[in-house]
């Protein structure tokens, strides 16, 4: 008769506190922890805690303040014995911080050494930009258009493009905007220059091709007003002029001719795009745009710091950086102001928070409606902890620039870049800022991509990383596992991006063309 052996593995409970003042910690274990689990200080668990979530580290009375990042994220709504599950159904979220008594400009660190010696191989435009990708992108001025420049790219990438083999994607910039729109309301400006500057990315080359219905609100004149499209290099000014194909001219006879005009013009295009070459660039041309989605409550502890890290790297190198989702750091206006290089800059981040505060109450909603279910299931209880885990992925260096939605990036360093939380239109609105590289943190996990600018997708967790192997180009989790620190995976990233930029990688979305769509902010009103 054999005998079996059953193998018992014992797990050491981890658990990360975030700040010394903090009475409370999460679970850093793959599948939590069960009750009677007994911490390294001697605490036992209550009740099972799920990975992400908090545990008390001593008893909390009713009212009392529940701290994480050194900050009360919460108050109890009873008495919480020590060893305890804290989720959100146990907390009040505290009210947001007032916009007035800000710390103005207070944060007057010493200068960041300058990181020199790095560059990317890249696209030097005409209007001194440089791109990271080469790619055709055709503008539309109305969702009316969307399935024939659809059917047109199709038939672009399957005819045409393997004749030019230095273009790498020809990409329709789809959106929902241009008709039944009050279009004169003033907010309206906010997505017509979204659309304009995004038009002028610097992964599009300063090649301008524009498809029209003709009886639309948003005419291609007003889209592209004379002045607003940079002259390409060997072009006189008349050869610069807007290139629109207007599917209600006379001349289109069936689909057809559309569809033919639509491929002729394109390849004008095409042909000067090809006669590019990259070049070796310092990385200070870099415009990355950080954003975080799906977040957990890993996102501040091993991604985000990270990629804040990596933002350092970058503005000692004389990159430009924005970080964004205004709701999401909501809560951390004070640490933004007193990090602004001037008071003038202070105050512009107040001004946005302020027109969004409004934006929202008109809604009759808060701040306290960005959290999601998955957020909630990664361990986050409310916006509080989830602003104090996002704002990280700015850094410490100083912000020197503010950007209202759609506005177009002009300056070197930090820019707070203000936007709302949806990861899509965050993206759309960096995209039109100028950013020529992304990158996305996410803890839940999520395979989105933006055909515009290569997205590099940070994981939070290891064991996302090895579940979404193909999805996720990095793994920030090995902070967690305690096998590589901050400062290493910031590295890690900032190498990566060099890498990137250069083409001699590309990223999964691009691998398996993952591309969300562009979702352009309208707070006008539609007709």
């Amino acid at each position: 008769m054999s005998e079996t052996l059953a193998r018992v593995t014992v797990v050491r409970p981890l658990t990360i506190r975030m700040h010394e003042r903090d009475n409370v910690a999460i679970v850093a274990n793959d599948g939590g922890l069960p009750p009677g689990a007994t911490l390294p200080d001697g605490l036992v668990l209550r009740e099972k805690v799920p990975q992400g979530h908090k545990v008390a580290l001593v008893d909390l009375p009713r009212g009392g303040s529940v701290l994480r990042y050194g900050v009360p994220i919460g108050f109890a709504l009873d008495d919480i014995p020590a060893g305890s599950w804290v989720h959100e159904r146990l907390l009040k979220m505290p009210d947001a911080r007032g916009l007035e008594d800000l710390p103005m400009a207070t944060v007057k660190p010493d200068p960041l050494p300058p990181l020199e010696g790095y560059t990317f191989e890249g696209y030097r435009n005409p209007d001194g930009s440089v791109g990271t990708r080469n790619i055709l992108a055709i503008t539309q001025t109305v969702q009316c258009v969307a399935g024939v420049t659809d059917f047109a790219v199709q038939r672009i990438k399957s005819e045409l493009l393997p004749k030019y083999p230095n273009v790498d994607d020809v990409v329709a910039l789809e959106h929902g905007y241009g008709c039944g729109v009050a279009i004169d309301a003033p907010d309206a400006i906010i997505p017509i220059r979204t659309l304009r500057h995004i038009s002028l990315n610097p992964n599009f080359g300063g090649e301008m091709m524009v498809v029209s219905l003709g009886c639309e609100k948003l005419q291609p004149e007003r889209l592209l007003p004379p002045g607003s499209i940079p002259i390409a290099d060997q072009r006189t000014a008349d050869d610069s002029s807007l290139d629109v194909v207007c599917l209600q001219d006379d001349a289109h006879v069936g689909f057809m001719s559309m569809v033919d005009s639509i491929l002729r013009q394109a390849e004008v295009h095409l042909k000067r795009l090809d006669a590019r070459r990259r070049e070796t660039v310092p990385a200070s041309e870099l415009v990355v745009g950080v954003q975080c989605g799906g977040s957990d409550a890993f996102s501040g502890v091993t991604a985000n710091p990270a990629v804040g890290f990596c933002t350092d790297l970058l503005v000692r190198a004389g990159a430009s950086v924005m970080f964004s989702e205004t709701t999401e750091v909501r809560d951390g206006i004070a640490q933004l102001t007193a990090r602004a290089t001037t008071p003038e800059v202070a105050q512009a981040m107040v001004r946005e928070m302020a027109w969004y505060d409004d934006y929202l109450k008109r809604g009759s909603v808060d701040r306290s409606a960005n959290t999601t279910p998955g957020n909630k299931k990664g361990g986050l209880s409310n916006i509080v902890e989830k602003a104090m885990g996002s704002i990280v992925k700015s850094g410490s260096a100083p912000i020197g620039n503010v950007l209202s939605p759609g506005e177009k990036l002009q300056a070197k360093g930090l820019t707070y870049a203000a936007t709302p939380a949806s990861d899509f239109i965050c993206g759309t609105l960096q995209v039109a800022a100028g950013m020529n590289l992304h990158v996305f943190t996410t803890g839940r996990g999520t395979p989105y991509g933006l055909a515009p600018v290569p997205v590099i997708k940070v994981a939070t967790r290891s064991d996302l990383a090895r579940r979404w192997h193909d999805l996720m180009d990095l793994n920030a989790g090995t902070i967690a596992d305690g096998t590589a620190s901050i400062e290493d995976v910031g590295w890690e990233l900032f190498r990566l991006m060099l890498e990137v930029a250069s083409g001699r990688q590309q990223t999964w979305a691009e691998r398996w063309k993952l591309h969300n769509a562009l979702v352009l902010f309208n707070p006008a009103p539609v007709t």
